[in-house]
C-alpha cells in the first residue's frame, strides 16, 4: 500500500513542500530515502517508541520510506509527524481520509506529545500558498503559524490528537487570532524609557537623529557615562513596525528558534546585543546547518556591539558588506542563503585602554602611542559606514541630583514619527529604500544637495579632517535627515554644521588633547 502526506523543510527562508511516501510490502526491513539527516533517520526509533506508548504498534513489513524531491537534504526532527501518520495509514492501523489536505510538523517525544519545531510561520506561509486547507503543528507553535490568514492552523497536543482530528472521532477547532489587535496593543510598552536618563542632551539629540534616519552611530565615553543605558533605550524613539517588516522580522526568529512559546507577532522592533567573544558565524550567519546570525536577527531593528575595540578583528571586518548591502549572503559548498540584514548598527567605546582619556574627573594613565593603538582596532572603512559618531562627557556625581529628568521616549518617538513620514513620502516611488540612511549617491544629489554657502562650509571640513568621499555621503545623508526633523524642505549650513559635528573620530587630535 503507498501512502502519502505532507510536510515542509525549511532552508534559510526558502521552505520547499516535502511529501512523504509510505511504500509497504511483505518484509522486516526498513528502508529510508531522500537525504534525511541524522535526526530524521533516528525519527523511526522515536516514532516506534510512541506509537507504542499510545496504544499502536509500529507495522511490520518491508517499508520503503520516499522523501521527495529526494536531492534536497532534510534536517531535523519536524518530519517525525508526518512520517508517523503515513506509517499507521499505510499498515492499515488508521483510516484516515484527506491527507492530501493538511500539512504537518511536528517532534514526537517517546509518549506521543508533539515538542515544538522551528520555522512554523514560514512553513504556514508556504501551506496557504500551495493551497493546503490546513495545517497541523505541535500546541506550542500554533499561535506564530495561525498569524496566516486563510488558512486553517489546528495546534495538537499529541499524536493522539491528531488520529483523531484525521479519522474523524473528534472535532478540533482551528485556532484564530486576531492578529492586527495584538499587534498594535503591544507596540507601545517598553522596559526602557528616556525620562530615566538625566543629562546627556546632545546625546539624546544624536539618537534622535539616528532614529530619524536609520543611522548607524558609536558613541565613545568614559565607564559609566551612560552609553549601554541610552542605547538599550533607542527602540522606545523608534518608529513603530509596520506589519510586513513584522511578518518578515518574525520569520527570521521563528527559523533560529527565538520565538517564546505562545508568540504570535513580533511587534517591538528587535534588538540584538551580542558579547564580544562572538564568532564570525554567528554573526553573519551560516553553520552545517545554516541558520542567521546576529545581523539578521536584528533585520527591522538595532544591532549593538558594546565595548567595540574587544571584538575581534576580523569578526568586525564581516560587517562592511552588510552595512552596504543590507543583505547577506552565505556561501558554502554544499549551499547558497540570502538572509536580510537591514538594521541600525549601534557601538559604544572607551576612548582609551584605562578608559578615563578626555573625562575631567578621572586622571588618564595612558600614553598617546596606547590611545592611539587602541582607536586603531577599529578601522578606518568600518567606522566611514558609521554616519553619527558622539563622544560623550559623563555628569558629574554632584550634579546628577541637580539635573532634572529627560523627556520622555514617547515626546522624541512623536518627532522620529513625523520625520519618518516625510521620507516615507520622499522615497514612496522607490523600491527597498525607507530612510534616509539608505540613499543611494545619485538620491544624495537630489535630495541632500546643500546651497553655496553649505557647500563652502564642507569643502573647508573635508580639507581639515581629512574625510573620505564616503564620510562625505554620510554627512549630507544625516544633514538630510536634521532639515527633516526641522520640517525644512532644504538642507542649510544649520543642518551641514551639525552633521559634521557628529564626525568626532575623524579628528586627528584624539592623541594630543
Amino acid at each position: 500500500m503507498l501512502v502519502k502526506t505532507y510536510c515542509a523543510a525549511v532552508n534559510g527562508l526558502e521552505v520547499t513542500t516535502i511529501t512523504i511516501e509510505v511504500s509497504m510490502n511483505p518484509g522486516v526491513v526498513y528502508h529510508l530515502t531522500g537525504l534525511g539527516d541524522k535526526a530524521v533517520q533516528e525519527g523511526r526509533d522515536r516514532i516506534a517508541a510512541a506509537l507504542l506508548y499510545c496504544g499502536y504498534k509500529f507495522p511490520k513489513a518491508d517499508i520503503t520510506v520516499n522523501m521527495a524531491p529526494a536531492d534536497l537534504k532534510k534536517e531535523g526532527s519536524s518530519f517525525d509527524l508526518p512520517l508517523a501518520i503515513a506509517l499507521l495509514s499505510a499498515g492499515g492501523s488508521i483510516q484516515a481520509d484527506g491527507l492530501d489536505r493538511y500539512m504537518m510538523v511536528g517532534e514526537l517525544g517517546l509518549d506521543g506529545r508533539l515538542q515544538p519545531v522551528k520555522g512554523a510561520l514560514p512553513i504556514a506561509i508556504k501551506a496557504r500558498a500551495e493551497r493546503f486547507k490546513g495545517l497541523i503543528v505541535p500546541k506550542d507553535n500554533v499561535r506564530e503559524a495561525a498569524v496566516v490568514n486563510n488558512l486553517e492552523v489546528y495546534g495538537m497536543e499529541s499524536i493522539v490528537d491528531v488520529i483523531k482530528f484525521l479519522t474523524g472521532t473528534e472535532a478540533f477547532a482551528p485556532v484564530v487570532i486576531d492578529t492586527r489587535k495584538e499587534f498594535y496593543e503591544q507596540q507601545t510598552l517598553f522596559d526602557f524609557d528616556f525620562s530615566d536618563v538625566r543629562g546627556q542632551e546632545n546625546v539624546k539629540r544624536a539618537l534622535e537623529v539616528a532614529a530619524a534616519g536609520g543611522h548607524n552611530l558609536i558613541m565613545v565615553g568614559p565607564p559609566g557615562s551612560g552609553k549601554s543605558m541610552m542605547a538599550k533605550r533607542l527602540p522606545s524613539i523608534l518608529p513603530p513596525l509596520s506589519l510586513s517588516e513584522s511578518l518578515e522580522t518574525t520569520q527570521i526568529h521563528s527559523i533560529a528558534g527565538k520565538l517564546g512559546t505562545g508568540t504570535s507577532l513580533i511587534n517591538q522592533r528587535p534588538f540584538r546585543s551580542p558579547h564580544h567573544t562572538i564568532s564570525e558565524v554567528a554573526l553573519v550567519g551560516g553553520g552545517a546547518n545554516p541558520m542567521p546570525g546576529e545581523i539578521s536577527l536584528a533585520h527591522n531593528g538595532v544591532l549593538f556591539c558594546d565595548e567595540l575595540p574587544e571584538f575581534n578583528k576580523h569578526t568586525l571586518e564581516v560587517l562592511r558588506q552588510p552595512l552596504e548591502d543590507r543583505k547577506i549572503t552565505i556561501s558554502r559548498a554544499k549551499y547558497n542563503i540570502e538572509f536580510p540584514c537591514s538594521f541600525m548598527f549601534v557601538a559604544s567605546m572607551n576612548p582609551c585602554p584605562c578608559g578615563y582619556y578626555g573625562d575631567p574627573t578621572h586622571h588618564c594613565v595612558c600614553t598617546p602611542g596606547q590611545i592611539q593603538h587602541y582607536m586603531n582596532k577599529i578601522s578606518g572603512p568600518l567606522l566611514d559606514r558609521i554616519d553619527i559618531q558622539c563622544e560623550i562627557t559623563p555628569v558629574p556625581f554632584k550634579d546628577i541630583s541637580k539635573v532634572s529628568p529627560g523627556g520622555p521616549s514617547e515626546a522624541i518617538r512623536q518627532r522620529v514619527i513625523r520625520a519618518r513620514e516625510i521620507q516615507t513620502e520622499r522615497f514612496r516611488n522607490v523600491k527597498a529604500v525607507h530612510c534616509n540612511a539608505q540613499m543611494s549617491e545619485r538620491m544624495i544629489h537630489t535630495y541632500a544637495e546643500p546651497d553655496e554657502a553649505g557647500i563652502a562650509m564642507l569643502r573647508m571640513a573635508m580639507e581639515r579632517l581629512s574625510l573620505s568621499a564616503r564620510a562625505y555621503s554620510r554627512i549630507l545623508k544625516v544633514a538630510r535627515t536634521i532639515a527633516d526633523l526641522a520640517a525644512s524642505p532644504a538642507v542649510t549650513s544649520d543642518h551641514l554644521a551639525e552633521a559634521i559635528s557628529y564626525r568626532q573620530l575623524d579628528r586627528g587630535d584624539w592623541a594630543e588633547r
